[in-house]
């Protein structure tokens, strides 16, 4: 029995030792390198400037174009953007210009200052303009999707380009068909004195004398005027079969509406800047019949028109104007970075000039000038408390876009 013991106790400590000398064996190996982590992917924050007036009368479009801009931006930051090896964030700086020059410099250099990479806007050619010269200096591209003034993009700055038709296209356009669709012998000219309402209406009475129209008055008011009584009692003299305001909705509105109760049955004619569901809201029922021009075709008739609306109208609500082409100046500027392999300024802006993008409203390329190639306008009527379509002039066939698109 105590042999027994001794053997049992021999066998324990030799099966401890063996255990402690492959335990020493497992520890001597040499532990495994560690798979190497791969390097994170930069993120850098990119900011685009947006400018267009947020206060006063012409709020309700600012605010429209700010809405687009801001929607194109989320649309862009949910598809998490790599643009130069880094993982892009798109900020939208967005200011007030009231829709006063003096006022549109201010934010053009404050925006400047806050270092953006490019600037949307502004909204009105009388902010646009002056601001250019800001932007051009400081090297920053700028692309407008409302102004339509020609000096904008006539004044040889590489910065700056328009997503949408200018006023010589417009005023033609509007002209011949005041004196040939509308049989407008006799007509009157009324504007603001703005670069955008006198700018335009300088090119109507251009092409209404060239139809054979005579233009028999060319009176002028401002923006910020709510009455037109003397205005318009001169022109009732004139017994003129049209009257054409250029400006925007916050005039033309009022004074449809104070033709009707002058008892001037003049038609009543207008540019891009009254073809809203404003004017027809200031006009009341004074605005049945009358007419505006826009630039481009109607949302509904492009490939993405409706899906735009629909995705707009869920978001801020009625589109008012401006709206889709805010959206396609943002897409073409980042549409430009992607191309450039960067977001700085300087190397993204060659490529903006080369642009050839589908966007909501047109298929966008640019001339040596940074106009849009191949703008077209459309008419428009009051029927029944809304605005209807009558007509296309210029541009590229619907049909041939709707193709370009299907084969992309």
């Amino acid at each position: 029995m105590q042999f027994s013991r001794i053997s049992s106790l021999s066998l324990a400590v030799s099966a401890a030792m063996a255990l402690i000398g492959c335990a020493q064996k497992e520890e001597s190996k040499p532990a495994p390198a560690p798979a190497a982590a791969s390097a994170p992917t930069p993120e850098i924050t990119v900011q685009l400037g947006h400018v267009a007036p947020l206060t006063g009368p012409q709020a309700h479009l600012g605010k429209d174009n700010e809405n687009a801009a801001r929607m194109a931006i989320d649309e862009l930051n949910a598809n998490a953007p790599v643009i130069g090896g880094a993982k892009v964030k798109f900020v939208l700086v967005a200011e007030d210009d009231q829709a006063d020059p003096k006022q549109g410099t201010i934010v053009a250099q404050k925006l400047i200052d806050a270092k953006v990479n490019g600037v949307i806007g502004h909204l009105n050619s009388g902010t646009t303009i002056p601001a250019s010269k800001i932007y051009s200096d400081a090297g920053i591209p700028q692309i407008s999707g409302s102004a339509t003034n020609p000096k904008y993009t006539q004044q040889g700055f590489a910065t700056a380009f328009r997503v949408m038709a200018n006023d010589v296209q417009q005023g033609k356009v509007l002209g011949e068909y005041s004196a040939n669709q509308l049989a407008a012998k006799k007509v009157a000219i009324v504007d603001d004195r703005t670069a955008y309402g006198q700018g335009l209406a300088d090119e109507f009475e251009k092409a209404v004398i060239a139809s054979g129209s005579k233009v028999l008055a060319r009176e002028f008011t401002n923006d910020k005027a709510t009455d037109f009584a003397a205005i318009l009692t001169k022109i009732k003299s004139k017994k003129v079969d049209l009257v054409f305001y250029g400006g925007m909705d916050p005039q033309a509105g009022p004074m449809a509406k104070q033709m009707k109760s002058l008892g001037l049955k003049a038609k009543f004619l207008t540019g891009d800047g009254g073809c809203t569901p404003e004017f027809i809201k200031l006009a009341g029922a004074a605005s049945e019949g009358q007419y505006c021009s826009l630039p481009g075709v109607p949302l509904e008739q492009m490939p993405s028109g409706k899906v735009f609306n629909d995705a707009f109208v869920a978001k801020y609500g009625q589109v008012q104007l401006y709206a889709p082409y805010v959206y396609d100046a943002v897409m073409v500027m980042v549409d430009a970075m992607k191309r450039a392999n960067s977001v700085e300024s300087a190397k993204f802006l060659p490529e903006i000039g080369k642009t050839d993008y589908q966007g909501v409203t047109a298929k966008i390329q640019f001339d040596e000038k940074g106009d849009l190639k191949g703008g077209a306008i459309s008419l428009y009527q009051v029927k029944d408390g809304q605005w209807e379509y009558r007509e296309t002039v210029g541009g590229v066939p619907v049909a041939e876009v709707k193709e370009s698109v299907e084969k992309k």
